[in-house]
């Protein structure tokens, strides 16, 4: 049991430390996405409005990322059991479609104004987005370490990176514009970070909706979990092994061992140890069979079907 309350306290710190931060980025990127979209209607620059555009993507995120670290310290109740960890998910997933959106947006924009291309006051222009580049990159920097704990972290980071890139795209063109007067190089400036942001979206999507289909989590490895679960001592076979994640750092397995002449316990505590240490995995629940029978029962039942198991260990059992 004291294991258990170990690795909440740990999680409690970490979602605590990850709120303090986002909490700063968010004041930081609010304060310049005002500026930004007032000096982007005042220099008629695209660029401009499709970094402020990706500024705002930035704001919603770490007020989505902090509302999903609020509501995901709340306990499990009766009917979410798992607790509301999973809204990191979602606000992960929120964050990637509205990246989408803004990156349609520009791109349909850009191509309005590639026939006419406005002119554009390029010094407010650069001046603008240097100071918004330092804001990005004092936000990258504040939370580059969190970003490889949490997936909702990850997708605001990514937010702030993508914009951070724009941020330098606006530069270049400010200056190419201010010495050559190519007025669509602005245009351009603006598809290119609309296909830049698109790549890294797609991949924050399809992380997000692997998890919230319970898809093995893409950091295991499941062929090589299977072999070395039969590897271990006295067991003969294994079936219905299960793994997911809950959230992006909280994985979860279930399998049956068939292991008829094993010491129950001394198995248990041998793959459990397996399992955090090859693995990472922590949450387990770990049946282990020693009728032939019943073992062939169950593995041929399916993954739809659950039993009430006749040998169950779990962690509370262990540590008590």
């Amino acid at each position: 049991m004291s294991g258990s309350k170990g690795h909440e306290h740990t999680h409690a710190t970490v979602t605590e430390k990850n709120a303090k931060k986002l909490s700063f980025a968010l004041v930081l990127t609010s304060i310049f996405l005002i500026i930004e979209v007032i000096a982007g209607f005042i220099t008629q620059s695209l660029a401009l409005l499709s970094d402020a555009a990706h500024m705002f993507t930035d704001a919603a995120a770490l007020a989505i990322a902090l509302v999903a670290i609020k509501i995901g310290k709340l306990p499990a109740d009766n009917k979410r059991t798992f607790g509301y960890q999973r809204f990191e998910i979602l606000a992960a997933l929120f964050n990637a479609l509205m990246l989408f959106l803004v990156a349609i947006y520009i791109l349909y924009e850009a191509y309005q104004r590639f026939s006419h291309p406005p002119e554009i006051q390029s010094l407010g222009m650069l001046g603008v987005a240097v100071i918004g580049l330092i804001i990005n990159l004092i936000s990258m920097r504040i939370l580059f370490s969190s970003a490889q704990e949490s997936l909702n972290v990850k997708g605001a980071y990514l937010e702030v990176l993508s914009d951070a890139l724009g941020s330098v795209g606006v530069i270049l063109g400010a200056i190419v514009i201010y010495f050559t007067h190519w007025y669509w190089v602005d245009t351009v400036i603006a598809v290119l970070i609309g296909f830049w942001v698109l790549p890294r979206t797609w991949i924050l999507l399809k992380q997000s909706i692997n998890i919230l289909l319970e898809g093995v989590p893409e950091e295991i490895d499941i062929e090589q979990l299977r072999q070395d679960l039969l590897q271990l001592q006295d067991v003969e076979s294994i079936h219905q092994l299960k793994v997911w994640a809950i959230s992006s750092k909280n994985i979860h397995l279930t399998v049956h061992l068939y292991a008829p002449h094993a010491d129950q316990k001394k198995l248990y505590q041998m793959a459990a140890a397996m399992l955090h240490q090859q693995h990472g995995i922590a949450e387990m629940t770990l049946q282990i069979e020693d009728d032939e029978c019943m073992a062939h029962t169950h593995s041929q039942r399916g993954v739809h079907q659950h039993e009430a198991p006749a040998h169950v260990h779990s962690e509370q059992d262990t540590d008590s």
